[in-house]
This record gives C-alpha cells, structure tokens and sequence, in this order.
C-alpha cells in the first residue's frame, strides 16, 4: 500500500473519525439491544466490534507505512498488522459462537422484544456504516481501503436486515424473528473472521500469496531473453498487501555487464505483472544441485566470469 503525504494525513483523519463514531455505535447498540431485549441488536454489536477491528488495522496499516524500515526491523512492522487482525478474528469467532447459543437457547424460550428500538438503532447503524464507506470510497482506491470499504458497505445490509425483522416483529408478533436474525448475523461474522484467520495465517506461514501463481511466475520469466531456467523459487508476503521474491535463475556464462538487462527484464516483469518490488535474484551458469534448499556447487578458476551471479533489488 503506498500513502504519502496530505492522502495520508486525509486517510488517517478519517479512518479516525471513523473509528470513534464506530465504537460509539457499539455501545449504543448493545446497550440498546439489552434494553429491548433484542438478541439481534446485541448480535449487530458484536458484529459492528468487526468494524471497528477492520477499520483499526486499516488505520495501523496507514500509520506503519508511513515509517521507514531499521536496522532491527529491515521489513518495517507490517507483520504486526496481520497478527493483530489473526488474533482479532479468533476472538471475533468466539463472539459468534456465543450469539448462535444464546440464540438458540431463545429459540426456545422466547423473549418479549421492543420492535421500535431495534427499528430506531438499525436505522442509526445504517445512517452511520453507509457515510463512513462513503467516505472511504471517495479519499482513495488503495486496496487496503477498498477492502475495509467493501466491509463497512456489507455490514450496512447487514444492519438494514435489522430494520427489516424489526418491522416484521412489529406487524406480526412474532419474536422468534429476533434470535434467527441472530444467528444470520452470527453466521456473518463467523465466516468473515475465518477468512481472515486464514489469509492471516498463511501469511504468518509464509506461504504463498492466495492472488499469486508460482507457475505462471516461472513461465514469465522463463520466456525472458537470456533465462535459460527458473529455480528454487520463493513468493511470500510481508504484510497484507506486500509480496517478496526470492529465486535462482540460469543464464549463460556473460559478464555482469550483459547480465544487468536481464536483471532489469526480470524485476520489470514482476513489478508490471505481479506488484512484487522486494526481490532477491541470485544468477547462475552451472546446474544448480537442490539438496535441503538450492546448494550449487563451487567451482575454482573462474577467471573473469564467476559461477554465480547474486543481485539483489529491493522494494520502492
């Protein structure tokens, strides 16, 4: 994610703004859902701690970028976003867990709910969910922003379906409407945190990205001019939305000097077809023995022209 300057100040004044109208409408609905006993409203509470859980990690993201890496921390602290969303999201399905059983518990013996409040605080939900992805929308098309845009949008409908079975406790009587509505939501909260524990998880893994394809990379580069093969190939991703590279790649036996445009095609390729800028590309001209990793052999009197080659490029 790159946010420089006044679009970073603006994002931040925001996504702040966001945040305490957000935990605001937390307590306001679960204090409203214990007052009308509506097990919906307290459910959309639980659901709204989602959004406030995104819209921190977004703002932290923002903040974190802004700061240079060190010495100690030569990656920056984008990993301490992504451990924070992992444990967010195991929390959050407890939080689900606990709703669907005390919704079924209702189930069973129903409970006399207040239709106008839950009508009234739905209605607040939706007013303020739909302004704040409004404004998200409008201050930048970053994808970590648009993803928190497409999470405030969804839990607009998610808060508009409360004003529905309200008004449908309201005209028919019926308050089993409140706990099924309940575990509607719980089911909602339950598969956007899993989700999300494992995007964050395979992150701490280091595993592939999901968005990207270790054989359509090794085709792409292998058709560049020059590249005889393709190996012992690494993708993985430094935070949310940052990949890095690590490969060796055969060539033939050419000074440095020649080897530097393919260098250039390589790095080219993965910046305009896969966005990975922090790559690390070690060349060779001999056959690489993979043993326990890529382990290629030394070689003595090399003259002019070494074994191997070993470039590196960072990200911008």
């Amino acid at each position: 994610m790159h946010v420089h300057g006044d679009a970073s100040a603006k994002t931040q004044r925001i996504l702040r703004i966001s945040l305490l109208a957000t935990l605001g409408y937390v307590a306001l609905t679960f204090v409203a859902g214990v007052r009308a006993h509506s097990l919906a409203l307290i459910s959309e509470a639980g659901h709204n701690v989602s959004d406030f859980l995104a819209l921190l990690l977004s703002f932290v993201a923002v903040y974190f970028q802004t700061r240079p890496p060190t010495d100690k921390k030569t990656f920056g602290y984008q990993r301490a976003g992504v451990l924070a969303a992992f444990l967010n999201a195991l929390t959050l399905v407890l939080i689900a867990i606990w709703i669907a059983i005390a919704a079924i518990h209702r189930l069973s013996a129903p409970v006399q709910v207040q239709p106008r409040l839950m009508m009234i605080v739905a209605a607040a939900g939706v007013l303020m969910n739909g302004v704040i992805a409004a404004l998200l929308w409008t201050t930048s098309r970053d994808v970590n922003i648009r993803s928190t845009f497409i999470h405030m949008l969804g839990d607009t409908l998610s808060t508009a379906a409360v004003i529905v079975g309200g008004a449908a406790i309201l005209f028919t009587g019926h308050n089993w409407i409140d706990p099924v509505l309940s575990i509607f939501i719980a089911a909602l909260i339950l598969w956007s945190s899993l989700s999300i524990v494992r995007e964050t998880l395979n992150i701490l893994l280091e595993g592939t990205p999901r968005d990207c394809s270790l054989a359509e990379i090794r085709l792409s580069l292998q058709a560049i001019a020059g590249v005889e093969d393709v190996h012992d190939l690494h993708v993985w991703s430094l935070g949310s939305q940052t990949h890095a590279l690590a490969t060796h790649i055969t060539i033939a036996d050419i000074p440095p000097s020649e080897s530097s445009r393919i260098l250039e095609q390589v790095n080219g390729t993965l910046r305009q077809k896969f966005r990975i800028y922090h790559t690390t590309i070690q060349f060779e001209h001999v056959e690489c023995e993979v043993a326990h990793g890529c382990a290629p052999p030394i070689e003595i009197n090399q003259h002019n022209h070494p074994g191997h080659d070993q470039s590196h490029a960072h990200s911008h």
